[in-house]
C-alpha cells in the first residue's frame, strides 16, 4: 500500500466482539531496525524498536476494515478516546475526530458497516484519513502522527494481536 510494507495484522475486540481488523505498513527503514532482533530472546527491545521505528521513521499507515456495525458519532469518539490520554493537544483530536465523523456520516446510512475502511496515513507532518478510499482530509501535527502510532503500538495497545504479528513478520524467531 502506498509502496509500503504489510508489517502485521490484528483485531480490534470489545469484549467478545471482533469491531475491526488492522493492518500495518510501514518503511523499509522500520523494518530493518527490527529485522537482527529475535522476536522471543529479544521481545521487549523488539517491541520498543517496532513502536520507535514507526515513529521514526514515516510513513507508516494503518488499514481498518470493519467488521461491525458502528454509527459515525461513536466509530469517531472511539478512536479520539484512543488517541485523547496519548496526545496532550485536545483541539489535533477533536479534528481528527471531525474527519472521522464527517467520513462515516457521508456513507449512506451514516455508520460504518461491514467492510467500511479507513486509513490513517501517519507522516512526518500528521496524520491523512481516508474512509472507503475517499481522502477526508489532514491533522497537521506530527506529535498527533507518533500518538496515533501509539495506539496500536504502545504496552496499552487497542490490539496486542498486531505487534504479534508485526515482530513475527519483521524479526528473527
Amino acid at each position: 500500500m502506498n509502496g509500503l510494507n504489510l508489517f502485521g495484522v490484528g483485531v480490534r475486540k470489545k469484549g467478545p466482539i471482533k469491531v475491526y481488523s488492522v493492518g500495518m505498513y510501514a518503511s523499509n527503514a522500520a523494518k530493518e531496525a527490527l529485522s537482527n532482533l529475535s522476536k522471543t530472546a529479544d521481545k521487549v527491545k523488539a517491541l520498543a524498536s517496532l513502536q520507535s521505528g514507526a515513529k521514526e521513521n514515516p510513513p507508516v499507515s494503518f488499514l481498518l476494515k470493519m467488521n461491525f456495525k458502528v454509527g459515525a458519532e461513536k466509530m469517531a469518539g472511539a478512536i479520539a478516546d484512543s488517541v485523547s490520554p496519548r496526545h496532550s493537544n485536545a483541539a489535533d483530536v477533536e479534528a481528527l475526530k471531525s474527519l472521522i465523523f464527517e467520513g462515516v456520516n457521508n456513507k449512506e446510512g451514516g455508520a460504518a458497516t461491514k467492510g467500511t475502511t479507513f486509513q490513517f496515513d501517519c507522516e512526518s507532518s500528521g496524520v491523512g484519513v481516508s474512509v472507503d478510499g475517499n481522502k477526508q482530509g489532514d491533522v497537521a501535527s506530527p506529535g498527533l502522527s507518533k500518538s496515533f502510532c501509539d495506539v496500536y503500538l504502545d504496552d496499552k495497545c487497542v490490539s496486542s494481536a498486531l505487534r504479534e504479528s508485526c515482530l513475527d513478520n519483521c524479526c528473527q524467531p
